[in-house]
């Protein structure tokens, strides 16, 4: 690690093209460690700015730190390949009530879950309410709740499908 003797502000593209760089070679397993690392670069970066950086480049939190989206998509792009990557990585179980869905996840998944949720934009979703390891996820109707916790179930641990 090596300081600079001045820090810089480079472009947004300059900030994340570096970002992305050190996720993908380098684990990171948080945004402090992230904007440390930048810091010695010589990039000054708020928490707030990191943060945004972070999610609009479709990068996901899972078990071993930082992971950059697969195929280089990200959620803004195409939100649905973010939540596969989520409950992929946090998913424990999935049970529909009513108009409402809960969803377990072991201890800190369920915030990004719950975020590649929100991003990937589901229509009959309303809202939802991340915890520790719970989300409460709030359809319009009971039907759209049994039919989205298939769909999360379905992500999870795909069947194969024979014709």
């Amino acid at each position: 690690m090596h300081a600079r003797a001045k820090l810089t502000a480079p472009t947004r593209e300059e900030r994340r093209t570096r970002i992305a760089e050190r996720v993908r070679s380098h684990r990171v397993q948080n945004q402090a460690e992230l904007a440390e690392w930048l810091r010695s670069e010589g990039i000054e970066v708020n928490q707030a700015t990191l943060s945004r950086d972070l999610r609009d480049m479709g990068v996901l939190k899972g078990p071993e730190g930082y992971e950059l989206p697969q195929a280089g998509a990200a959620p803004s792009a195409d939100g649905t390949l973010a939540l596969y990557a989520a409950v992929k990585n946090w998913l424990a179980s999935v049970t529909p009530a009513e108009n409402l869905v809960v969803v377990k996840t072991p201890v800190g998944g369920a915030s990004p879950l719950a975020v590649a949720l929100d991003s990937a934009g589901h229509a009959d979703v309303l809202g939802t309410i991340a915890g520790d390891d719970t989300i409460l996820i709030v359809t319009r109707s009971g039907a759209a709740a049994r039919a989205l916790a298939r769909e999360l179930a379905a992500l999870r641990e795909p069947r194969k499908k024979s014709k």
